[in-house]
C-alpha cells in the first residue's frame, strides 16, 4: 500500500458517498456528511477488497507504479465501501430520527 493507493481510495469513496446520498434521498447526510462518511468507507472498502484480491494494489505499488488492475480495484473498492457506510450511517441516522418522534 502506498500513499497514491490511499488517495484514489479515499477520493473515491467521496465521490461514492456523494453519489449514494444523491440518489437515496432518505439516507442523505448532506455533502460534507456524504463526502465524510464516504472517505471513512473509502478507505475501509479498499483496504478488505485489495486483501481479498490478493494485494493486487500492493503488487502495483512494489512495481513502481500502479498498473490499471490496481488502479481500478482501488476505485472500486473506495466508490463502494464509501457508498456503503453511507447508507449505514443515513440509515441509522435516520431510525434514530424516527425514534425520537
Amino acid at each position: 500500500m502506498d500513499i497514491s493507493s490511499l488517495a484514489v481510495e479515499l477520493v473515491s469513496g467521496a465521490v461514492g458517498g456523494n453519489i449514494a446520498g444523491a440518489a437515496l434521498k432518505n439516507f442523505n447526510l448532506g455533502t460534507l456528511g456524504n463526502s465524510l462518511a464516504g472517505i471513512v468507507g473509502g478507505g475501509l472498502g479498499g483496504q478488505i477488497l485489495s486483501a481479498v484480491l490478493g494485494g493486487g494494489a500492493a503488487a502495483g505499488a512494489a512495481g513502481g507504479g500502479m498498473d490499471l488492475s490496481s488502479m481500478l480495484t482501488n476505485v472500486g473498492g473506495g466508490g463502494v465501501g464509501g457508498a456503503i457506510l453511507m447508507i449505514i450511517i443515513g440509515l441509522i441516522k435516520s431510525k434514530m430520527g424516527k425514534a425520537g418522534t
